[in-house]
């Protein structure tokens, strides 16, 4: 349930190399990552757990927790379906 990663927002956090894969995958430039992920998080419009992570679908983009440590994996721009 998402109640578990929206309740520990406070804790959500992740390493330097993660902060600078996640602007490097989302093109973020001077944000502050793990503010921006924790605000898309709140946000998201899907927050499902699936073995050890929370994924949260948000704004164009994926979100990778791990719930244990609440450390940002990763976050990758959302793939689009394209019309054929």
């Amino acid at each position: 349930m998402s109640v578990d990663l929206l309740t520990n927002l406070d804790k959500i956090h992740t390493t330097e190399l993660g902060v600078e894969r996640i602007r490097k995958n989302l093109g973020l430039i001077d944000a502050d990552v793990v503010a921006w992920c924790r605000g898309r998080i709140r946000d998201a419009n899907d927050v499902v757990k699936r073995g050890k992570n929370w994924y949260a679908y948000t704004d164009g983009a994926t979100i990778t927790v791990n719930a244990t440590s609440f450390t940002i994996i990763t976050a990758h721009k959302a793939k689009t379906m394209s019309a054929e």
